[in-house]
């Protein structure tokens, strides 16, 4: 049995790393469109701020009460260039485990400000898939195929092609007992 070659592989993890960058994207780019409806003070931003900080407690809770809302505006610019980026950069394979990285933090901080990191149903969410699909151009090197960390990645040198030779020896006289 033969196994593909990694370069089919790649191919896949290529086609997952730019539909997991095209879902970013989807997100990112209409709250670039209609700024009103995502940034604060009336924006989608703010509430689901609002919700976060009724429903966490400890640490997280102070981080959103204490550092986020008094800035809500810079954290809601962060948030939808964050997304931007790390769409971008899945899409074109540059710095894809960057992205990928951001892409898993990004979401797990949206499921901690719901307060759906320590239910099992906060795992089931489409926030816990995408971080998965981010989470795969972590840890794979799913921009060397069809993107631009190909051109960065270093090159393996080949071997150097085997070529047979022959070596001329005298033919032997027959076969002959030891003494």
């Amino acid at each position: 049995m033969n196994l593909p070659a990694s370069r089919t592989y790649g191919g896949w993890l290529a086609i997952v790393r730019i539909l997991t960058g095209l879902i970013w994207l989807v997100h990112a780019v209409p709250k670039f469109l209609k700024s009103g409806m995502f940034l604060p003070p009336s924006g989608f931003f703010a509430s689901y701020l609002q919700d976060g900080i009724a429903k966490t407690s400890g640490p997280y809770h102070d981080f959103l009460a204490n550092v986020v809302a008094p800035n809500a505006p810079i954290f809601a610019e962060l948030v939808r260039v964050g997304e931007l980026l790390v769409g971008i950069s899945l899409v074109l394979g540059l710095f894809s485990r960057l992205g990928g990285l951001f892409g898993i933090l990004l979401p797990l901080d949206y499921m901690a400000a719901r307060g759906a990191l320590g239910t099992i149903n906060g795992w089931g969410t489409t926030d816990a898939c995408i971080a998965l699909l981010s989470a795969i151009s972590l840890v794979l090197p799913t921009g060397r195929v069809a993107g631009f960390d190909g051109l960065r990645a270093p090159r393996a040198r080949r071997a150097p092609a085997v070529v047979a030779e022959v070596v001329p020896e005298r033919p032997l006289d027959g076969p002959q007992a030891p003494p």
